[in-house]
């Protein structure tokens, strides 16, 4: 086990965080109980804003970037956990007030670590990723709802070719139900049609302003756009039905109106995936290892070298990137 290693950091430039590669020792990691050397991480749109600069992410610097890891323990000052053990983490506030997984090595809190289910490799884990875990998270809290368990309906998915939404279209679809996709590029279309689409929305269609209540179509939905979008699948879900928010892409606010929750008993289920206890994280990923065909992993997913992130950042935050990109920190 060598003493250096590489690592990408968030670093304070000229008044605002900058990235770039440093090397770091074994000391300067956190005094936590588990040393895990990292095989993979990923990329998330949050990433690609920390490493671009065009967010303020890290909360404090210099900071390791990177929300998601995968790897093995080394060292271990817990019983819990042992040397060997696959571990995977997301979220706890890596690469924002923790150092996060864009290095060789990692010192993390042992609650932070969920097992890595044997169905998946270490690749398969950071092809999930958080955005992977978030919408087994969603998937979950719409199953527990009951609505669309007791009923029969379109399910809508929006930012559908998105790392979340492409995850979410082939969780649901695997379990039985009929998705109906969400997307600004008619190109994607044989893409989620073969995660299991069976239909198609543009997104402009859900993006224009629209009407309280609207007609009804949807049993539920997994949002990961936000603001008018939201706010439009809300008005056009079915009375007692639900809809799962976890992403902001389309804006934080919520333009939109009381109507469909006390006219129509719609619930606006909010999905967290960064603080979610060890309970939901050990569920999620269950439903991935069991819903989810790894043969899928293999057609939303692409590997490349942690050297290539700085362009990486720029094409994700630039809405450039389809699926998901796992970052091999080795290289």
């Amino acid at each position: 086990m060598s003493d250096t290693f590489n690592a990408m950091m968030i670093v304070e430039g000229e008044g605002k965080p900058r990235a770039e590669f440093r090397s770091l020792s074994l000391a300067e990691l956190p005094d936590y109980d588990v040393l895990v050397e990292v095989a993979y991480s990923t990329l998330n749109y949050k990433d690609g804003l920390a490493v671009s600069g065009k967010g303020r992410i890290a909360r404090r610097l210099p900071m390791v970037a990177g929300i998601d890891l995968a790897g093995t323990v080394v060292e271990s000052r817990v019983p819990e956990w042992k040397s060997g053990d696959k571990v995977v983490a997301n979220g706890f506030g890596m690469s924002e007030t923790e150092w996060g997984g864009y290095a060789r090595y990692a010192r993390l809190k042992s609650e932070w670590l969920v097992p890595l289910p044997d169905a998946f490799s270490l690749e398969d884990a950071m092809a999930i990723g958080t955005a992977g875990y978030t919408a087994a998270l969603c998937v979950d809290a719409l199953e527990d709802w009951k609505t669309i368990v007791s009923r029969k309906g379109d399910i809508v998915v929006t930012g559908a070719a998105g790392g979340v939404g492409s995850v979410a279209v082939s969780l649901l679809a695997n379990k039985g139900y009929t998705v109906v996709a969400s997307t600004g590029r008619p190109e994607t279309h044989d893409y989620l049609r073969s995660l299991g689409a069976s239909g198609f929305i543009d997104r402009a269609e859900l993006s224009a302003k629209g009407g309280p209540l609207q007609k009804e179509r949807w049993l539920g939905g997994v949002d990961t756009v936000g603001s008018v979008t939201l706010v439009n699948v809300l008005a056009q879900t079915i009375y007692g039905g639900a809809v799962t928010a976890c992403g902001l892409a389309g804006g934080m606010d919520l333009p939109g109106s009381v109507a469909p929750h006390i006219l129509r008993g719609v619930a606006l289920l909010g999905v967290d995936s960064v603080m979610a206890p060890r309970e939901k994280r050990v569920r999620a990923w269950n439903t991935l290892s069991e819903h989810l065909d790894r043969s899928v992993l293999r057609s939303i997913a692409r590997t490349e070298p942690m050297s290539a992130l700085p362009k990486l950042a720029e094409e994700i935050v630039a809405g450039r990137i389809q699926g998901r990109v796992v970052v091999d920190v080795a290289r």
